[in-house]
């Protein structure tokens, strides 16, 4: 790797990074996954390592095509170039397996993307993951999927929230920078 990554980086700071080629987009990706890889928290229900590589690479080749003061100046269209991002399993990803942890959609793999993922992935986001949830995004603790309950990674006794306690507890464990979530309940 160029530089460390620290754990806990927010999206700017990594954005910086990669625009300073403090690291590459490819570096990024696999520290992520290997920081998703690891959890201790049931958050993490799909890895695809060669699908997130790939866009990373594809990220780095456009940032290799920017001059480095222009990938540094270019924050509205390449913000979001390069940085990796995890979904909550109720949005459908093409070519990922997406459950809503539910066992009813086990093996479905989408051939399209949902709304949010097309436009994140628009963006230069990479997919790193998908993540646990309550089943159908129906609960409030995060312990009705049945893939298993999500753990908060700063408190075994308390639930990590709603039903996105998958991508919370990711973000919190300092897995992923960003992730989707839902409020299905308002």
């Amino acid at each position: 790797m160029s530089a460390a990554i620290p754990p806990f980086s927010d999206l700017s700071g990594l954005a910086t990074g990669l625009a300073r080629r403090d690291f590459s987009a490819v570096e990024l990706a696999q520290w992520t996954l290997d920081r998703l890889a690891a959890d201790q928290t049931n958050s993490v229900l799909s890895l695809l390592p060669e699908a997130t590589l790939g866009q990373a690479k594809a990220a780095q080749q456009r940032l290799d095509a920017m001059r480095p003061e222009a990938a540094q100046r270019e924050r509205p269209g390449f913000s979001l170039l390069g940085l990796p991002i995890a979904h909550k399993d109720i949005f459908v990803t093409r070519g990922w397996p997406t459950t809503a942890a539910s066992k009813i959609l086990r093996g479905y793999l989408s051939p399209f993307d949902a709304t949010v993922v097309q436009r994140l992935a628009t963006a230069g986001m990479v997919c790193a993951a998908k993540l646990n949830c309550d089943e159908f995004a129906m609960g409030s603790g995060n312990t009705h999927s049945a893939f298993g309950p999500v753990k908060n990674p700063w408190d075994p006794l308390a639930v990590p929230g709603g039903s996105s306690g998958g991508s919370a507890a990711a973000v919190a464990a300092g897995h992923i920078p960003a992730a989707t979530g839902t409020d299905t309940g308002g």
